[in-house]
């Protein structure tokens, strides 16, 4: 089963209320929270509100999505993070893979990372929370076989896998990466040639999201896909995105999407 929500970090300028009233609108399912702006760690009373305005709009908790470094920032910062999502009703944590990329890394750089994630999973398993890492640039999970490695070198149960297109994806490499990662937490927008900077309608990248949808679908087991980046920053443009999404994830997948 694919739940579609929307990362709430698409929408920083909103507050809480607001996001979650458009995710509402929009017919989708589940909202994961940001650190950053809405639901900042430590703040409790946040986390609490955001909690309470999804349980009000028949809106599931996704995860509460941190900028923590692992291996770079302070470890003791995990247990604040651990509270704040509780408190929010998260079932996960994010954290992100160091601040190096897997061709800058040292070996040295490396097992601090996967020493630090270890720990982070630890903790955040004694509260009953999973903890996923942001697939991105300059971080471990920069390539599928460093997140690949990544996660066998942690090898904690409680490490939950993630997945994102990068700039001017190709549909065979995605399709490949989300088969091998077999993500539980994918974030969906899609970028044209300047990244972030060009952030077109999820629409112009049906020849993408449809196979990966597929191959989610085909994968059996429950995922998160959640909208992010969306043209503008522009509400319009997430109810547009949204129907779409919902739509391709509801009609049958096209011949040979996904296959294996």
């Amino acid at each position: 089963m694919t739940r579609v929500g929307v990362v709430s970090v698409t929408f920083r300028s909103l507050p809480v209320v607001e996001v979650a009233a458009l995710a509402a609108g929009c017919g989708l399912e589940l909202v994961e929270w940001g650190g950053d702006v809405h639901v900042p760690a430590g703040d409790l009373r946040a986390a609490g509100l955001a909690r309470r305005q999804c349980a009000d709009r028949g809106l599931a908790v996704g995860g509460y999505s941190s900028y923590h470094k692992a291996g770079q920032d302070d470890p003791a910062a995990v247990a604040e993070l651990v509270r704040t999502a509780v408190e929010l009703g998260a079932p996960r944590l994010r954290v992100w893979a160091g601040v190096h990329g897997s061709a800058q890394a040292s070996p040295e750089r490396r097992r601090a990372v996967v020493d630090a994630l270890r720990a982070a999973a630890d903790e955040a398993a004694a509260a009953g929370l999973g903890l996923t890492v942001e697939h991105h640039v300059d971080s471990l999970t920069d390539t599928l076989a460093s997140a690949l490695a990544l996660h066998a070198e942690v090898a904690h149960p409680a490490l939950v896998t993630h997945w994102q297109p990068r700039e001017l994806p190709d549909t065979d490499e995605c399709v490949t990466e989300v088969r091998a990662l077999a993500p539980q937490v994918v974030h969906a927008f899609s970028w044209g040639a300047d990244g972030f900077t060009e952030r077109l309608p999820l629409a112009r990248r049906t020849d993408l999201w449809r196979p990966v949808l597929a191959e989610l679908a085909e994968q059996g087991g429950t995922a998160e896909v959640l909208l992010e980046f969306v043209p503008d920053d522009d509400p319009a443009a997430l109810r547009r995105d949204a129907a779409d999404l919902l739509g391709w994830r509801d009609a049958p997948a096209p011949a040979g999407a996904g296959a294996r």
